[in-house]
């Protein structure tokens, strides 16, 4: 996600942590320690509820994190890749490939709501116990309040509606009862574009009423729209592509570069040549060893040209989209990410046999709307 960073690694996968996190943590400290705990709590200091109030925020935000370590950690034992968790303003998002049944979907969508339960009920216990002891008032609040909203995360996130988790125990119900995953996807997705316009419905209404509230409703409502937007399209990519393997739609022979060379030489001898944006790599025995792209080329200071090499800048093989040619297009898609943009490397062994561009995907996708079968 842009404007991430990364903090560090939780069950085995990155870690990382939006701008928005601090802001999101002070919002909930205000909230409790300035208005909560005075009412529920009334005579204590203001530094006493200054304390309480950023522990009680913090105590949140590890709790939203155990929720999204619950579905990274169901993934990795599901045998799902998860790329990474990051925590961000509406509580965290948790990057994974896509589930092979629907047994499996299901285990790691239910896990964080899980988690959230199991935690709020766990705090409202113990806050309720404090409560009967003289002198733990405060922590006793804090305690119930951290329990209470766990367990408004739990019942929030079971809307059925993507990209919430509720979205996606109903995606693997639909799966699991009709086997088609795609359809299963699209009903889905339609549903959270439905609940995202409720949800911006009432949230303007709201603000029309006088509750300035209902923005966050309505940034909420947003959300959802855009990315169950986002999923239906990817649901209507699955569906064209399905049955076309990779060597159907690659391009080949396919321009490339050895990642020994300098970089200005790699700039003279074939970056200046080329149109493509981006060039995949290979190694001094011919093996493919990653991809590089032109502007991190022309990032380089032209002092430092002469004695970096390509090698250095470019993006790892580990880190590209690869598939092999009798492998399903709809599978390799998946594995693309924002980093390496739409492309796939083609490796047959070690041996780069093709590469498959956003073009090429874009061809198949306007066969396949007119009605055709397989690339041109």
């Amino acid at each position: 996600m842009n404007g991430s960073v990364r903090i560090g690694h939780v069950v085995g996968v990155p870690l990382r942590m939006h701008w928005s996190v601090p802001l999101l943590v002070g919002l909930f400290a205000y909230g409790l320690g300035r208005q909560a705990l005075p009412v529920w709590t009334p005579g204590r200091s203001d530094a006493v509820y200054a304390v309480a109030g950023v522990v009680g925020a913090a105590l949140l935000t590890g709790s939203l994190l155990l929720h999204e370590t619950a579905h990274a950690a169901i993934a990795r034992r599901k045998k799902i890749n998860v790329e990474d968790v990051t925590l961000w303003a509406l509580g965290g998002t948790t990057r994974m490939g896509r589930p092979q049944t629907a047994a499996a979907a299901f285990a790691v969508a239910v896990s964080g709501p899980l988690a959230s339960l199991v935690i709020g009920g766990a705090a409202l216990g113990v806050g309720v116990g404090l409560q009967g002891l003289g002198g733990w008032a405060v922590p006793a609040v804090v305690l119930m309040w951290l329990g209470w909203a766990n367990l408004f995360l739990a019942v929030f996130n079971l809307l059925p509606a993507v990209p919430l988790d509720g979205g996606r125990v109903l995606q693997a119900a639909l799966w699991w009862r009709t086997g088609d995953r795609e359809r299963a996807d699209l009903a889905a997705s339609r549903g959270g574009q439905i609940m995202g316009v409720l949800m911006v419905a009432v949230g303007w209404i709201s603000v029309l009423r006088g509750a300035p509230g209902g923005l966050w409703i309505v940034f909420v409502g947003l959300f959802i729209m855009v990315v169950a937007g986002a999923e239906r399209r990817r649901a209507a990519l699955h569906t064209a592509l399905r049955g076309v393997r990779v060597a159907e739609a690659m391009s080949s022979p396919v321009t490339t570069g050895a990642d020994w060379l300098t970089v200005q030489r790699f700039i003279d001898e074939v970056a200046v040549d080329t149109h493509h944006s981006a060039l995949p790599l290979l190694d001094f025995e011919g093996r493919a060893s990653g991809m590089v792209q032109i502007r991190r080329l022309a990032a380089i200071p032209p002092a430092s040209r002469e004695t970096v090499r390509v090698r250095e800048v470019a993006i790892p093989l580990s880190q590209c989209a690869v598939a092999a040619p009798d492998e399903q297009l709809s599978e390799a898609v998946d594995r693309i990410s924002l980093r390496t943009g739409a492309r796939i490397l083609v490796v047959d062994g070690n041996r780069l046999v093709g590469i498959v561009t956003g073009k090429d995907i874009s061809r198949l996708m306007r066969r396949h709307t007119l009605g055709g079968k397989g690339p041109d």
